[in-house]
């Protein structure tokens, strides 16, 4: 078993290799890219194979798969909302797909997009989300609309930001608004619905801005049986992914929560959103859970968007604020700190023991991951990113906030 999510259970993973990255966070959902010859200098002028402008403004991960790169872009004022893909090897875009045209969007502040989840693909299939806006399947060699749906009400009050996730021929969706909050899945054939639940989560404010969230789900699998743990704001609930069925919840407070689940020595660390805390749940439990169920919490500085890495005995992560940590996965308890330059939004990604940090402002930081804190270095270019670099076959797929960029030798 690796350290993370089980690849067997992504359904997607088997086929990937080192050569496709298929969804949010890589062909395992937590981080880890698989290959070797990654880059770990670069610039404007070095190691950059093709850069490529995306038009317009979106978020949304690159997604790879064979000789395809696909994502999502929106019209600044979320009016048009369009999948893009690229050519692998040059960076031409090939399809420039507009899918849907949204009458009264609403607004969205600064750090969202109308283009924020991040698609998955596999062999023949490409799955985009806009949250409310509109979910589409795309086949991969035509562009043509296979399905599509715009009937799942949600009020995302700040944009929507949950990508979706694909296993057991099941498009997992998620709506934590701030009018209404729920899962659903649909079925990956057709976009027909498969099953809906509602969160039902208890809040403990009734101001809609405190409910919403951006999570991703993650399928974990605990026991050999797969679950669909699925952050909200104020709780956690996992799922039965084919049926819907509740396993457990456990409330952990927070709001805007954001980031994957990741499973660790039997443990599923989990974030509360804005409360900055991390919290390790015990596996293998049923219900309602409580303090009883945690091997231990982290209750300062964590993130709120980035992601965390499992890696051996050791979980890494960075703040929202540049402040990086490196805790026992056991125990929670920090074995360092240490501060990068600028503001972090994307997931950092380990790569054959490094870990890549990619900035607001254009620097992306690498650390080894290692117990022991060494010094960072940074590779800038000329603008930042809030979208999730994609790692494929020993090349760095980056979103800026204007172009995307193959880093890689030439």
């Amino acid at each position: 078993m690796r350290w993370s999510i089980v690849a067997s259970l992504i359904l997607i993973s088997a086929a990937c290799g080192a050569d496709n990255w298929p969804q949010f966070r890589g062909p395992t959902g937590d981080g880890v890219a698989v290959g070797t010859g990654y880059p770990t200098t670069w610039s404007e002028k070095e190691n950059i194979v093709w850069k490529t402008p995306i038009h317009d403004k979106g978020w949304s991960s690159p997604v790879i798969w064979g000789d395809q790169i696909w994502l999502t872009t929106a019209k600044d004022d979320g009016t048009e909302l369009f999948a893009v893909c690229l050519d692998r090897a040059s960076g031409k875009v090939l399809r420039d797909v507009k899918l849907f045209t949204v009458k009264m969007p609403p607004d969205v502040k600064k750090y969202n997009s109308f283009a924020t989840p991040t698609p998955v693909i596999e062999a023949g299939r490409v799955f985009v989300h806009f949250g409310t806006h509109g979910t589409a399947c795309l086949d991969t060699k035509t562009a043509e609309v296979l399905w599509k749906r715009d009937d799942l009400p949600c009020d995302h009050f700040r944009g929507a930001a949950s990508s979706p996730v694909l296993f057991n021929k099941k498009l997992h969706l998620t709506f934590d608004g701030f009018d209404r909050q729920y899962v659903v899945a649909l079925h990956a054939d057709t976009g027909e619905t498969a099953w809906k639940k509602d969160r039902d989560i208890k809040f403990k404010n009734d101001n809609g801005d405190y409910k919403k969230a951006f999570a991703t789900p993650s399928i974990l699998e605990v026991n050999g049986k797969p679950q669909l743990v699925s952050p909200a704001a104020e709780a956690t609930i996992a799922y039965d992914p084919d049926t819907g069925d509740e396993l457990w919840r456990i409330a952990h407070g927070g709001m805007n929560q954001a980031c994957r689940p990741v499973l660790t020595h039997g443990l599923i660390i989990l974030s509360s959103g804005h409360s900055a805390g991390l919290l390790a749940v015990k596996t293998g439990k049923k219900g309602e859970l409580g303090k009883d169920d945690l091997a231990w919490e982290f209750t300062k500085q964590g993130p709120t968007k980035p992601s965390v890495i499992a890696f051996k005995d050791h979980l890494y992560f960075v703040n929202d604020n540049g402040v990086t940590f490196c805790l026992e996965a056991k125990t929670g308890k920090k074995l360092w700190q240490e501060k990068i330059e600028g503001a972090y939004s994307a997931s950092p990604t380990l790569v054959e023991g490094s870990l890549y940090y990619p900035g607001e402002n254009g620097s992306t930081y690498i650390l080894k991951a290692d117990p022991k804190s060494e010094p960072a270095v940074a590779n800038k270019l000329a603008d930042g990113c809030r979208a999730t670099p994609a790692f494929a076959d020993g090349r760095i797929y980056l979103r800026t906030y204007t172009h995307l960029y193959c880093i890689g030798s030439k």
